[in-house]
């Protein structure tokens, strides 16, 4: 358990997050107040907080007024979120509080990946052709214009309904996809070709500084099958994709904390995706912790604090990788090969979700997947093999299921409870 931090403790307004989180913020000598959805709350939390209220977070006139009333009592110095959905309203609340840190005009750039497109553009920042997505036509034509695109919703979450357009004959089924999986607004951007990167990044007082590039394996599709740290990459390859993140995050005036930002080296050079104000999902901040010894986390929760924060020199220690495990959509038959795969050489931890009797979905976004297997070596060839080689110990068989998954991206969302946009509900 936690050491309870002092009356005096500098207070933080935690938005979501896991018992883990709340841990990491007490032990750093912070009070904690956890405001989170009753149905994702981790009750372990509960030990490491000063108080804990379960609300829906993205219901942004109730979490306003609570915010209010508890800064009111006992003011805070950030309001802080690891999640998914956490940053654009700690944006929102960050501003209407007056605090310091990424105000709402910060998050909401950053959230919105069509306005996120514009600026970039705007500042020659790697320009990538986009348009907001209109008829089947329009379509088409983009596609054959430019010889494939991208098609995704203009706020998203774990590459959920992300879709690749690779000819102009595609059109018709990308169209008809969007429609039944009930996209509405959406943007079309041109396909990028190249391998795919992410890059780990904190900023103190608007300067920032790149602690790692991670490599990701996306495989033919959009939804990450594996990462590694630190990528393969040459150092002016590393240098031209660190020099152009920091740009965009210069263009988005981020002025503190974490920064996770997609890439893909093209054959004219780095191209941002898109990039968010928190830590990186996938297992990514552990596996940077690992290799370079720095737990973004436990830092973001140190801007918090009055000591001024001091951003360490990378300098990696071999290196880490993870595997996800993504067996057919149906109902899970059985699950073998976890004992033999934990006990392999290099593996530091095996988790898997599926169970006998449970559904596995099909591999729409990052929540479908089943299960991660994280591994060290010597160097991230060693790395990434390893971790392919342990994930393919493990067998998970399944058969079809007669229960129907959830098929369009709102009933996806519902299951997560979350929402893209709190600030259109009601609306």
């Amino acid at each position: 358990m936690s050491a309870a931090p002092g009356p005096d403790a500098p207070r933080i307004l935690l938005l979501g997050g896991t018992a883990e989180s709340a841990r990491k913020a007490a032990e750093c000598g912070l009070s904690v107040v956890n405001v989170d959805k009753p149905a994702l709350f981790e009750p372990a939390a509960k030990e490491h907080c000063a108080q804990t209220h379960l609300i829906d977070y993205q219901d942004i006139g109730l979490v306003t007024a609570l915010a209010g009333a508890l800064h009111q009592h006992a003011p805070f110095t950030r309001v802080l979120s690891q999640t998914e959905a956490g940053p654009l309203v700690a944006g929102h609340l960050t501003t209407a509080l007056g605090l310091a840190g990424n105000g709402v005009d910060v998050t909401r750039v950053l959230h919105d990946k069509l306005a996120l497109r514009g600026l970039l553009n705007t500042r020659g920042l790697g320009r990538v052709a986009v348009r907001r997505g209109t008829t089947f036509e329009a379509l088409r034509d983009f596609v054959a214009h430019h010889g494939g695109a991208v098609v995704k919703p203009t706020m998203g979450s774990g590459s959920l309904a992300v879709r690749k357009v690779r000819s102009p004959g595609e059109a018709a089924e990308a169209r008809d996809w969007l429609t039944s999986f009930g996209v509405r607004d959406f943007m079309v951007e041109e396909l990028l070709l190249g391998p795919e990167f992410s890059v780990e990044s904190f900023s103190v007082a608007g300067r920032h500084s790149v602690l790692a590039i991670t490599g990701k394996d996306n495989g033919d599709g959009v939804v990450a099958l594996g990462h590694v740290v630190p990528a393969e990459l040459s150092r002016d390859e590393a240098s031209a994709i660190a020099a152009l993140t920091c740009q965009m995050l210069d263009a988005v005036n981020l002025v503190e904390g974490p920064a996770h930002t997609e890439v893909i080296l093209t054959a004219d050079g780095p191209r941002v995706v898109e990039s968010h104000n928190r830590c990186a999902g996938g297992h990514i901040n552990e596996l940077v912790a690992m290799v370079y010894g720095v737990d973004l986390e436990r830092l973001t929760y140190r801007l918090a604090l009055p000591a001024p924060v001091t951003v360490p020199e990378p300098a990696a220690d071999g290196a880490a990788a993870v595997r996800f495990l993504t067996p057919p959509a149906g109902r899970v038959e059985s699950v073998e090969g976890v004992d033999e795969a934990r006990a392999a050489d290099g593996v530091v931890r095996v988790e898997v979700k599926a169970e006998p009797g449970q559904d596995v979905r099909p591999l729409h976004w990052s929540e479908d997947r089943s299960g991660v297997v994280v591994v060290r070596a010597e160097n991230s060839a060693a790395a990434a093999r390893r971790a392919r080689q342990v994930a393919e110990l493990i067998e998970i068989r399944t058969k079809p299921s007669e229960q129907q998954p959830p098929t369009t991206m709102g009933e996806l969302l519902a299951a997560a409870d979350e929402v893209l946009d709190p600030f259109a509900q009601g609306q």
